[in-house]
């Protein structure tokens, strides 16, 4: 009898895998994840079917049409894919009406360009065009932009370095505040672009110059809010510190710093976009090479695709970098989650 219960109870268990095993996967759509896609197919439908403005006299290109076929294969994949994964399905439908709106910015770009000719064509060309200097120029455009991060990210680390030190110096000693913040008010404001003359007379090469410009944009915002952020923390915690034997280069690195790193991020970041305009104005005054030098190059010959093929490198860059600084700034702070809101 005993037998007989065990071999049921087999029995059941393995009929209840199977039918775990055959169980269909949940399939849900949103419908917000086809707006890419439907914005895509739309621009793609006008592209094709209204014809070229008949003065249109520069060269046609078929690199737009590939660059939308490309980008609604995408979408279409990322759309099935939502059907199984709804990470993945709210994710792209919180974004979709951005996307979608992108697209169809581009697409009406496109139709007052290249088939309506609404605008001069030599100062703003079609999408193909510009689509076309990536293809033709990239690995130019590549060794422009390997020269421009040498000297950003050389500029950005010597100025955050420095303006961590020094704003750390102001915000916790008196005497530093006394002496260095008079001077920081006056000179901090200035533009760092507004020294391009004195550093290329200071600087026998333009390059060291612009690893001057680039830092002292990063360094003055970085210095002010990490004092800033020192002098906002509570005093009560340096007391117990203190109490407990610690001493001032304890209390600056386990207390001060910590307690001020948003500010110091917030910093960092403001020193991003100033060491960007440094970098672009440097490079266009005394530098002979990088992509500040060649949006001058292009523009002096007149090739404005190839000025805004540039000027979208440096929109990506810029943005992943700061993608970047938000992921390390989220690892850092991880313990002030849920008490700060960014």
């Amino acid at each position: 009898m005993s037998e007989v219960i065990k071999a049921e109870a087999i029995q059941d268990q393995a009929g209840a895998f199977e039918k775990a095993g055959r169980k269909p996967l949940p399939v849900t759509l949103d419908w917000r994840v086809l707006l890419p896609l439907g914005a895509l197919i739309a621009v793609l439908f006008v592209h094709q079917t209204l014809p070229v403005y008949p003065g249109y006299k520069v060269k046609q290109f078929p690199y737009f049409t590939h660059l939308l076929y490309i980008l609604a294969g995408f979408f279409a994949v990322l759309a099935v894919w939502s059907l199984f994964s709804p990470k993945r399905r709210e994710k792209l439908a919180h974004k979709s009406w951005f996307y979608g709106a992108a697209f169809l910015l581009l697409g009406i770009y496109d139709l007052i360009t290249i088939k309506l000719n609404l605008i001069p064509s030599l100062y703003f060309p079609a999408p193909e065009r510009i689509i076309a200097v990536f293809i033709k120029d990239g690995l130019f455009l590549l060794q422009c932009l390997v020269y421009s991060l040498r000297l950003l990210l050389g500029g950005f680390f010597l100025g955050a370095f420095l303006g961590v030190v020094t704003g750390t110096l102001i915000g916790w000693s008196p005497r530093w505040n006394y002496w260095v913040m008079p001077f920081i008010r006056i000179v901090g404001p200035i533009p760092s672009t507004a020294w391009i003359p004195i550093a290329l007379v200071i600087f026998f090469k333009p390059t060291d110059a612009s690893l001057f410009l680039i830092a002292l944009g990063v360094w003055f915002p970085t210095t002010v809010l990490t004092s800033s952020g020192i002098m906002n923390v509570q005093k009560s915690y340096f007391e117990v510190s203190s109490t407990l034997g610690a001493g001032n280069l304890r209390n600056i690195l386990s207390i001060a710093l910590p307690a001020a790193a948003p500010n110091v991020f917030a910093g960092l970041f403001n020193g991003t976009s100033a060491c960007f305009l440094t970098l672009m104005a440097a490079e266009m005054i005394g530098c002979k090479f990088g992509i500040g030098w060649y949006i001058n190059w292009q523009r002096e010959t007149l090739a404005y695709p190839n000025v805004y093929a540039a000027l979208i490198i440096i929109a990506v860059t810029f943005s992943f970098l700061i993608s970047i600084q938000f992921k390390i700034r989220n690892r850092v702070l991880s313990w002030q989650k849920g008490t700060i809101r960014w």
